[in-house]
């Protein structure tokens, strides 16, 4: 039941080259087949392509893998029973032997435990709308709030009560850096309509920042790496206000609770904008896995 990671992994941790983790949520849940393979593999690919080396995280069998084969991709992406793992369910999975994909909180623990420094996901969890009444927040907060590591991040979903996340973040003392803007994206959106403190402008740039937060002793928390989608590939504004509102209405109308809120609202946002929500989530995606690359490689000296 210990960590597994892959040798090319292991070994670029050891010589401090360019790591970049990879969650697997969007493999197993977050597309459809066979496009949820071959976008797996086209991230790592994208990661390659800026020096550094992929680092794909799922648990197998219970065995949590920190690098996975393109055998163990095409489990993750085809095999039936695959579960949605958070870190908090890391330790049973591992007790039960299943196979599950890693959220934002199960990637980052898994990743930091392996020695890997940089992050690149879609967008992050937060806090939920109504959430005076249902108190519903997402693990990745609290995980976040506790370990070290750069997270490159299209900012939070926007199914979220988005200013409620970032009045979170800052109370767990958690650091947001807009790349390159000075607004706070909005997963589909290049803006959400919110303002962000500090502005990074290049990965040399992030790299001081996390040398500094080593320097420092801070207590151990994330560096949230806010890259907007760009406007060009962002999903139309007015059409995306509009389908959320339909989706909060459906979401309320047919009692959808807990965690099955999330996936019934991005479900709808696909289906509702012809597939236009996915296009702008894997644009963003992309552009993450990229930009992550570049702060990996910044952040070993290359």
């Amino acid at each position: 039941m210990t960590l597994v990671v892959s040798e090319e992994v292991r070994e670029a941790v050891r010589e401090r080259r360019p790591v970049v983790a990879l969650e697997s949520t969007i493999i197993a849940h977050g597309l459809p087949r066979p496009r949820n393979l071959q976008v797996a593999l086209e991230l790592e690919e994208a990661v390659r392509q800026e020096g550094a080396v992929p680092a794909t995280i799922a648990v197998l069998d219970g065995r949590p893998r920190v690098g996975l084969d393109k055998e163990q991709l095409e489990r993750v992406a085809n095999e039936e029973g695959i579960r949605k793992l958070g870190h908090r369910d890391l330790a049973l999975a591992a007790a039960r032997g299943a196979s599950g994909a890693t959220t934002v909180s199960a990637t980052a623990l898994l990743a930091a435990l392996a020695g890997v420094r940089v992050f690149a996901t879609g967008g992050l969890g937060g806090v939920h709308r109504n959430w005076t009444e249902t108190q519903d927040e997402s693990a990745d907060l609290g995980l976040l709030a506790r370990t070290r590591i750069t997270v490159v991040c299209a900012g939070v979903k926007s199914i979220l009560d988005v200013p409620a996340t970032l009045q979170r973040l800052e109370t767990l003392g958690i650091a947001v850096a807009g790349y390159g803007t000075e607004r706070f994206p909005g997963f589909y959106l290049s803006d959400s309509g919110h303002p962000v403190d500090w502005t990074l402008d290049t990965p040399q740039q992030v790299a001081e920042v996390m040398r500094a937060q080593d320097t420092l002793g801070v207590p151990d928390s994330a560096l949230i790496v806010a890259n907007p989608v760009p406007e060009s590939e962002q999903l139309d504004p007015e059409l995306h206000a509009r389908v959320l509102a339909d989706a909060l209405r459906a979401c309320e109308e047919e009692g959808v609770r807990g965690q099955a809120v999330t996936p019934f609202l991005l479900d709808h946002l696909v289906r509702h904008t012809d597939g236009a929500s996915l296009s702008a989530n894997l644009a963003a995606v992309r552009g993450n896995v990229r930009l992550a690359g570049r702060i990996a490689a910044a952040w070993a000296g290359a």
